[in-house]
């Protein structure tokens, strides 16, 4: 059985306005992947998503952080990392995407 969860966060240059999207067989995805903030950011967590990246993440993005520097933050902090996949955008429109070594292989 195949289960997957797709999810993309998106900056629009011209206006600045953000966006995340989700679309999984999980119930309540989205209570899990998709997060945003006004003139902040927006990251969606996925894999063994841990749900803290998204509050932790844009306080990161707010305070000035780049994303490599939201990364190496997560680095810091969850010893499960290498089973995490996320994707995250800026206000300033800088993107990261991070696959660990341990997530399910695309099928």
């Amino acid at each position: 059985m195949v289960v997957a969860t797709f999810s993309l966060v998106a900056q629009d240059p011209e206006t600045g306005d953000l966006g995340v999207a989700v679309a999984s067989k999980f119930l309540a995805v989205g209570s899990v992947v998709p997060f945003a903030r006004a003139g902040v950011g927006a990251i969606a967590t996925q894999s063994y998503a841990n749900p803290r990246f998204g509050p932790q993440g844009l306080a990161l993005l707010e305070q000035g952080a780049s994303p490599e520097g939201v990364l190496e933050a997560f680095r810091r902090t969850d010893p499960g990392l290498e089973r995490r996949q996320f994707g995250l955008v800026s206000a300033r429109g800088e993107a990261l995407t991070f696959t660990g070594g341990e997530c399910h292989p695309w099928v």
